[in-house]
């Protein structure tokens, strides 16, 4: 008995690294994706600190990254990658679609950024767009960052803010970020002023809301 033809396989499949520390979430991406036919994920991580080192081992041509991970935010893992894995595209997925975000993903150099409640159809449509050398954004998120206008702090008064962020005292976040107790004070005050809050811990909140930390 003669057996039907096989369909054929393609030989060069997209590799694809996935970045997401909510474990059902990550599995449920990878089964999506692997049911593509172009696409394979070739490595799944649970954390921000582990990324560099995946992609490092199985070099993939599109890193999927979520940014709020524990050990290592997605961007500051992307701006890593833009470094250590140039030939790796980045794409941000996230269930925050915040301003400040998108800002700084594209600071990182990432390729794309989307939201997670879209079909997984756009996922793998943005994949391939990316790794043609298109940048994917989502659109209404492109709107409002471009409305909400420049992170207004500088990178020392966010080091200050990230640092105060877990009731952290000023003589703590001056230990910890090498500086005297007098200057966290002033960067915290100035923070505060700029976020327009009555204290640290509703700018560090107002701060994080609109994805400046």
């Amino acid at each position: 008995m003669n057996e039907l033809p096989r369909d054929p396989q393609p030989t060069d499949l997209t590799r694809v690294l996935l970045a997401e520390d909510q474990g059902m979430m990550r599995g449920a991406l990878a089964l999506l994706l692997d049911l593509e036919d172009d696409m394979e994920v070739v490595a799944q991580v649970g954390r921000g600190d582990e990324i560099v080192a995946a992609a490092l081992e199985q070099r993939p041509d599109v890193a999927l990254l979520d940014i709020e991970l524990p050990g290592c935010s997605g961007l500051d893992a992307a701006a890593t990658l833009r470094t250590e894995c140039p030939d790796c595209r980045v794409l941000i997925l996230t269930t925050f679609g915040r301003p400040g975000y998108l800002r700084r993903a594209m600071e990182a150099g990432v390729a794309g950024f989307l939201v997670k409640d879209g079909p997984v159809e756009e996922l793998a449509a943005a994949i391939r767009r990316v790794l043609a050398g298109e940048t994917v954004v989502d659109p209404v998120l492109a709107a409002a960052a471009l409305s909400a206008g420049p992170n207004p702090l500088t990178a020392r008064e966010c080091d200050v803010l990230k640092a105060s962020a877990d009731g952290a005292t000023v003589a703590d976040v001056a230990a910890l970020l090498h500086l005297s107790e007098s200057t966290v004070r002033n960067y915290l005050s100035s923070a505060i002023g700029k976020t327009g809050t009555r204290n640290r811990m509703e700018a560090v909140r107002e701060a994080r809301q609109q994805g400046w930390l």
